[in-house]
């Protein structure tokens, strides 16, 4: 049963009283949004005052509980179960009106209030009023002390500097305002106090009121639930295991490490799950030693944890190489596997040797499915698979292996990897870290004694992303007699064959072969000197090479087991989820199709003819025709498929072409499928250590060295308008450093949302994907609105189908000043569209 009663803080702390902040409760987090509207508030109701004396402000509940532990008699004891941010925070700003008043009108003030709201004055060890947290402790009473500079940047000295400063600008020589301040404080300030009675579940009561999931994080829950199972030894097994573990790790990352430890007994464990599962488990145990036996494995395992995230600290050499590579790989669903292996070690059922042979058999299954395109399929299920499902009857690494190589789960063999390397777009597969990882790693194979730095390496097309007559010359030798030049280039163009690494160099781009062979010989990269030792580069030897390659990533990376057959079939269903997703509208063509998923056109025309596939009449040839052999599976059909295509929106010249501007091509096919995700901004602003510089100036650096100077000079020019405007700049983390054109950024009520990315390679990409899901341009009006505001441009044609997609134009066309300015008023238009207002609300306890 619980009393309720409205109260002041006056009623709350006046008298022999302590209220204990639990160990359970979450450490002292209010900032200054929360602190100035608790001001604001004070210094509203200190004027309405002047006028009312009576009037009061309710400022929220307060949960107490009488404490398990109560004191001698005169002494009342009480837990704060919810609360302690808004009691804390009143708490300080009392003692900065103490310190205050005790300043400008004498020490009688620092007695008085200190006697009667902050300290039991006849008590040695329950002296303070407020006993926050151990965290905190010094920090308060610092502050109580009168000493708040003691706790340097701690939170509560922010807070007590805040109040000062503000009560310092109020009005030092009016000592009628401050006793106006405080009054309102004291005895305006309204709280409803909720106090349980003994006996009370005061965890049922906490649990009531925080597991919404939006005060607390999981973590929290968890740790709460945890030390309030353990009234009695709590106070030990918080100091000697907890704390400890609490310090090695940001909240995100304990909140990991209880799901890691639920998805070892169930994968399908979600991570906004963690605190419930959790909960449901450790209702089973009885005691308060099994309780802290489960702290106990929590620390230990948390160790393991630590090591994953920090692979340098692992003492083993071939165990830290690979944690670090699965690191920067970038995917937290190995994460589980990897705990489970370095727990194994720990137990002794493993050794260092297999910990790092099973790890590099994971690494080999990424880059292995990376290569024939399949490097999301299933992925997560995958992993969080493999610790429940793995043989305990063999080696782990031997375990890992087999696992990985039965079923459907794409662990390519060494035949697939040879296939995919030849015709698999590898630039499209992936997140583009994930491509240049492979790069690297393919490019350190080769163990070079003085190896070239990486850091600033960008992959690079030797045949380039845009055909010139040069290169479609060159092309021109190497065409099938069933083929042209495009679908000869779409089919090589994005294979792993064609490409290299390089640094930031202005002189390679579109150029002929004959300078980039100049410029590659110079690089130091063995990749590149491999290309630069060929006198032409056409479809034999990017085909040599890519054989040459796959022989190395044969080598370097372990495949599958025999148990894991011929998986070299087509991977139609890709081409199926593009061509579900082809908007009306558009069409595309067998080339593009066949580039997609690494076959011929001749081979998407023959699947299109036998097989039930969505929307097969929107593909066309090269020319933007209907193939002569187009047939609709529906044998009752005669309709023209360009009636269809028609209908949906496609013009047709007098030809019978299909508009070239609304053909979506292998680039877009892959966006359609999914499988080339959408970069992200990234919030931080330095790359990782030794890679030097910021993001910015790395962008700065890439567009200078890729771009000619009245081109680079014209997006930076765009660029400072953008923030002129109010617009902000974040950046890319991958080799080429993007540029995002922030109109709103993630703390906003709204979310992030930004309209467009510049890459420094020349691409000027409008984001359409991502406004479809960003408030207020999932609106299909201002999308169609923006298109052709943007179609304005000189240069510029953006076909209605493509507004789910990511389509761009070329960084020249702002070097053109009139071109540049209306592209600046589209913009400053979308800005204007997407500010609406923010809300800045308290922080709940």
């Amino acid at each position: 049963m619980v009393a309720a009663a409205e109260t002041t803080l006056q009623g709350l702390l006046e008298g022999a009283k302590q209220y204990h902040v639990p160990l359970y409760q979450r450490t002292y987090s209010w900032s200054k949004p929360q602190l100035e509207r608790l001001w604001d508030d004070v210094r509203k109701l200190a004027e309405d005052r002047v006028d009312n004396p009576t009037a009061t402000h309710f400022i929220g509940s307060l949960v107490l509980a009488p404490s398990p532990t109560n004191g001698p008699a005169g002494v009342a004891e009480y837990l704060v179960v919810d609360g302690q941010q808004r009691l804390t925070t009143l708490s300080i700003l009392l003692c900065a009106i103490r310190d205050h008043r005790a300043e400008h009108e004498g020490s009688k003030h620092r007695v008085r209030l200190d006697h009667q709201y902050l300290t039991n004055p006849f008590e040695e060890e329950r002296w303070l009023k407020l006993v926050p947290t151990q965290h905190d402790r010094d920090a308060y009473v610092a502050c109580v002390k009168s000493t708040p500079q003691a706790a340097k940047a701690h939170p509560m000295n922010v807070a007590y500097r805040f109040f000062a400063d503000a009560l310092a600008a109020d009005d030092p020589d009016n000592p009628l305002d401050i006793e106006r301040i405080e009054s309102a404080v004291i005895t305006g300030m309204g709280l409803v106090a909720v106090t349980a009675q003994a006996g009370d579940n005061v965890y049922r009561i906490f649990e009531s009121l925080n597991n919404t999931g939006l005060k607390l994080t999981q973590a929290d829950l968890l740790r709460n639930y945890l030390f309030m199972r353990l009234p009695n030894q709590g106070r030990t097994v918080y100091d000697v295991l907890w704390q400890p573990l609490q310090k090695q790790f940001e909240p995100a990352e304990l909140e990991l490490l209880f799901w890691l430890d639920l998805v070892h007994r169930d994968p399908r464990v979600k991570q906004t799950d963690i605190y419930s599962n959790q909960h449901t488990r450790l209702e089973k145990l009885r005691t308060e030693a099994e309780i802290e036996a489960e702290v106990r494995r929590f620390a230990r395992l948390g160790a393991l944890l630590r090591v994953i995230l920090h692979p340098d600290e692992e003492k083993d050499p071939g165990v830290r190489l690979r944690l670090e590579r699965l690191s920067a790989w970038g995917t937290t669903t190995v994460y589980p596997l990897a705990l489970h292996l370095l727990d194994r070690r720990e137990n002794g059922t493993a050794t260092s040797e297999q910990v790092a042979s099973a790890l590099l058999h994971v690494e080999g299954f990424f880059v292995r499915r990376l290569l024939i395109g399949r490097s999301t399929m299933n992925i997560n299920r995958i992993l969080l698979s493999v610790v429940t499902e793995m043989s305990r009857n063999l080696p782990v690494d031997e375990a890992v292996r087999a696992y990985l190589s039965t079923g459907r789960k794409h662990y390519a063999t060494d035949a697939n990897v040879r296939a995919a390397v030849r015709s698999i777009p590898f630039y499209l597969h992936g997140r583009a870290p994930q491509r240049s990882l492979v790069l690297r790693w393919l490019e350190e194979s080769y163990g070079s004694k003085e190896p070239v730095s990486l850091e600033k390496a960008t992959i690079e097309h030797v045949l380039p992303q845009t055909l010139t007559d040069e290169w479609r010359q060159i092309l021109a030798g190497d065409v099938e007699p069933d083929e042209n030049v495009e679908e000869a280039y779409e089919s090589l163009v994005h294979t792993l064959g064609n490409l290299t690494l390089t640094g930031y160099n202005p002189e390679l781009s579109n150029k002929p072969f004959a300078v980039k062979r100049d410029e590659l010989k110079k690089s130091g990269i063995r990749l590149s000197q491999e290309i630069a030792a060929r006198d032409r580069w056409g479809r034999p030897e990017i085909h040599a090479r890519a054989d040459a390659l796959a022989e190395r990533v044969i080598a370097i990376w372990p495949g599958p087991t025999e148990q894991a057959g011929n998986q070299s079939e087509v991977p139609w269903d890709l081409m199926n989820k593009a061509l579900a997703e082809l908007p009306a509208g558009s069409w595309t063509t067998y080339g593009d199709l066949a580039a997609l998923v690494g076959t011929a056109p001749v081979p998407v025309g023959m699947r299109l003819a036998n097989h039930p596939t969505p929307n097969a009449h929107r593909v066309l040839q090269v020319e933007g025709t209907v193939s002569p052999g187009f047939r609709w599976l529906e044998p009752d059909r005669t309709d023209d498929p360009r009636d269809v295509l028609r209908a949906e929106g496609v013009t047709f010249d007098q030809h019978g072409r299909a508009d070239r501007a609304q053909r979506i091509g292998t680039e877009e096919l892959a966006q359609l499928a999914g499988i080339t995700p959408e970069d992200l901004p990234e919030r931080v602003s330095r790359p990782a250590p030794g890679q030097g510089g910021t993001y910015a100036e790395r962008f700065v650096e890439q567009l200078a060295a890729r771009q000619g100077p009245a081109v680079a000079a014209a997006t930076i020019a765009t660029l400072e308008a953008w923030t002129a405007t109010g617009g902000t700049l974040s950046y890319g983390t991958a080799g080429e450093t993007s540029c995002f054109l922030m109109a709103r950024r993630r703390e906003h009520e709204l979310g992030s949302i930004w309209p467009a990315v510049i890459y420094p390679g020349g691409k000027f990409e409008v984001v359409f994907q991502h406004l479809s899901v960003r408030t207020p341009f999932h609106d299909l009006a201002l999308r169609e609105e923006l298109r052709q505001r943007l179609n304005q441009l000189p240069g510029v044609e953006i076909a209605a189908a493509k507004l789910t997609l990511r389509p761009g134009f070329p960084l020249a066309v702002l070097a053109d000043v009139d071109a540049r300015e209306a592209l600046l008023d589209h913009l400053r238009w979308f800005y204007d569209q997407v500010q609406l207002p923010g809300s800045d609300e308290l922080v709940a306890d």
